[in-house]
C-alpha cells in the first residue's frame, strides 16, 4: 500500500514537470504572421500591421498618390494653375431676371410709364430716312451725347446697301437701328407678298451688317394696315407712326431750323412720340430743341426701355 501511494506520487510529480515546461516553452515562442498582443504595443505605435503580402499591396495602393480612383478625402482639390481651392459645389447662379421695361407705347403712340415710379415727362426721339450722310449722322449723334440722350434711328434698305458703314457708325455709337422698310413706299398699297419683303429685307441687311435685328418699325408716311402691323409682329418688332411731327420735311421747314423747334414745341405733350429726319437744319435745330425740352422738365426716354408691345 505504502508503495502503491509513492509511485502514485511520482507520477504527479512527473505529470507537472512536464506541464509546466509546456507552457513556458510556448509562452516563449513567435506569434503567428499578422497577429500582435494587444498588450505588447510600444509606445507610440500603431497597432495596425499588415498579417500579408496582399495585405500590404492593398495598404500601399490606398496611399498611393497616383491613384485617384479610390479617393476618398475631403480635402478640397487645388488648382494646378494658381494653388487655390477649387471649389466643387455648384456655384450656377440663377440668371437674372431682366427688369420689366417703364414704358409701353400706346394706341395713339404716345410712351407712357408702366408704373408710378417712372418719369411721366418723356419724349422718344427718332429720326427716319437714312442712312446718307457721314457728317449729318455724326452732328446728330454729337448732339445726343451731349444730352445723353438715345434715339432710334429709322433706315431704309436701299441705303442700308448703298452705305452699310453708315448704319455701323450709328450703332457703334450706341443709337438704336429701326426699319423703315427697303425703298420708302407706301406699303398700305403693295401687295402682301412686296409689303413682307419691304420688311424683312430690311431685317436681314441690319442683321447681316450689324449683328443683331432691329426692334422698332415705322412705315413710310405711317401708312401700314393690318397686314403690315402682322409681319412686323411675326418679326418681333413694336409698329409706331409718331405723336408730334416737327414738320422737318416740310417746305417751310427747308433750311429753318426754328421752324422745326417751333413745331415741335406747340405739339410737346408728356410721351410725345418725335418724328425728325436726317437733314441739315434738323441738325441744326437739335441742340436748341433739346435744351428747350430738358427746361421744361423733359426727359429723353431710352428707347431699349420701351415695351415691345402696344397696350
Amino acid at each position: 500500500m505504502e508503495m502503491m501511494v509513492i509511485r502514485t506520487s511520482a507520477l504527479f510529480l512527473a505529470a507537472s514537470l512536464v506541464l509546466s515546461a509546456c507552457g513556458q516553452a510556448e509562452k516563449n515562442s513567435p506569434a503567428p504572421s499578422g497577429a500582435e498582443s494587444e498588450n505588447n504595443t510600444a509606445p507610440n505605435e500603431t497597432n495596425q500591421a499588415p498579417s500579408s503580402d496582399k495585405e500590404n499591396k492593398d495598404s500601399s495602393d490606398a496611399l498611393d498618390p497616383s491613384d485617384t480612383s479610390n479617393k476618398t478625402s475631403t480635402e478640397p482639390e487645388r488648382s494646378e494653375d494658381t494653388g487655390k481651392e477649387k471649389d466643387n459645389s455648384d456655384n450656377t447662379q440663377a440668371e437674372e431676371t431682366p427688369a420689366a421695361p417703364q414704358y409701353y407705347m400706346n394706341k395713339v403712340y404716345n410712351i407712357v410709364p408702366n408704373d408710378e415710379a417712372a418719369e411721366k415727362k418723356i419724349v422718344l426721339l427718332t429720326f427716319d430716312d437714312g442712312p446718307k450722310d457721314e457728317k449729318m449722322i455724326n452732328g446728330l449723334i454729337d448732339t445726343l451725347d451731349k444730352h445723353k440722350a438715345k434715339a432710334i434711328f429709322f433706315v431704309n434698305g436701299y441705303r442700308v446697301k448703298q452705305n452699310p458703314e453708315l448704319l455701323k457708325l450709328i450703332h457703334e455709337r450706341g443709337q438704336i437701328i429701326g426699319n423703315h422698310s427697303w425703298d420708302h413706299i407706301d406699303l398700305k398699297k403693295e401687295s402682301k407678298a412686296t409689303a413682307k419683303k419691304q420688311i424683312e429685307d430690311v431685317q436681314k441687311i441690319v442683321m447681316d451688317t450689324i449683328g443683331e435685328k432691329p426692334k422698332f418699325f415705322r412705315p413710310p408716311f405711317g401708312s401700314g394696315g393690318d397686314y403690315v402691323k402682322q409681319v412686323v409682329s411675326e418679326n418681333n418688332m413694336l409698329f409706331m407712326t409718331w405723336s408730334n411731327g416737327s414738320l422737318d420735311w416740310e417746305s417751310q421747314s427747308r433750311n429753318n431750323p426754328e421752324a422745326v423747334i417751333n413745331n415741335v414745341m406747340e405739339q410737346l405733350h408728356p410721351g410725345s412720340n418725335i418724328l425728325m429726319h436726317e437733314l441739315p437744319w434738323t441738325v441744326e435745330a437739335l441742340d436748341t430743341l433739346l435744351t428747350k425740352l430738358e427746361k421744361k422738365g423733359y426727359s429723353f426716354v431710352d428707347p431699349q426701355n420701351i415695351e415691345l408691345k402696344t397696350k
